[in-house]
């Protein structure tokens, strides 16, 4: 194979038109996993993944006040400045690069809102399923830049069980881990499996515009899989210690999300 993954690798590309899909005027969604009206049983999670949704909501508009529980939700904000308030006391306008990171535990409620007068803000919104339930409700962002990002793979969230080694992340407590990065045409990167044994890891690129382009845009590769805006990929078969080669095979920067996780649901 042109791209280095280890041999039993099988990757099942998830194109971007097959997701689930809404326009509902003030939201215009993609999901990646059954949610809200659209549902797959081929698609319901992976690991303790469950939600990969990519929003972009309207100015002027968002989601009120809602409640969570057991889950661990983070967004990660793509392009314009979404309003986050909670019921811990929280309140934070969130731009590119940040990401925020919700426990929910034992209960929260909270809202997201574009306060934005003429721009819409794009941001995808990811659950995972904690390893231990009825945990203290939880709330922290980071910023992430561009630049951190560029030719490399950052560390975004991470187990709290390894998070020593990479002290720059977010711990959740679910055994996954999340790497970002803006991949320039003809660059690569190489992701060392964060734990021996059995693991599945998910790709998801970011996409541009509202469709993936007909032609041209961001693509990488992933052994002979290729994928654009919005695509994504599940990989099984992989086994710790292993590395994974991703290279940027596109006409414009790739910005990618890579997950490792444990092979089971939490």
């Amino acid at each position: 194979m042109s791209t280095a993954v280890p041999a039993s690798t099988k990757i099942t590309k998830r194109p971007w038109s097959n997701r689930g899909h809404a326009d509902h005027g003030w939201l215009y969604t993609w999901h990646t996993f059954s949610f809200a009206s659209y549902y797959d049983a081929r698609h319901e999670s992976y690991g303790p993944l469950r939600v990969i949704n990519e929003d972009r909501v309207k100015a002027g508009t968002g989601f009120g006040a809602h409640s969570h529980a057991e889950f661990l939700i983070f967004s990660y904000i793509v392009n314009g400045t979404l309003e986050h308030k909670d019921s811990m006391g929280n309140l934070e306008n969130l731009q590119r690069g940040e990401v925020q990171f919700t426990s929910a535990g034992t209960g929260i409620r909270h809202s997201e809102y574009n306060r934005n007068r003429d721009s819409e803000v794009h941001f995808l919104q990811i659950w995972a399923t904690p390893n231990k339930r009825g945990l203290q409700p939880h709330y922290e962002t980071k910023k992430f830049t561009d630049e951190e990002k560029k030719d490399k793979l950052v560390r975004i969230m991470e187990y709290v069980d390894r998070l020593g080694d990479v002290k720059s992340a977010i711990g959740l407590q679910a055994d996954l881990s999340m790497d970002a990065s803006i991949l320039s045409p003809g660059k690569k990167v190489v992701h060392d499996v964060v734990a021996r044994g059995a693991r599945k890891l998910f790709a998801h690129m970011v996409m541009g515009g509202r469709t993936q382009p007909k032609q041209g845009g961001a693509q990488i590769k992933i052994g002979e899989t290729v994928l654009g805006e919005g695509d994504g990929a599940y990989i099984d078969g992989v086994s710790g210690p292993a590395k994974i080669e991703i290279e940027s095979v596109g006409d414009k920067p790739a910005e990618f999300l890579l997950f490792d996780m444990g092979p089971n649901e939490s």
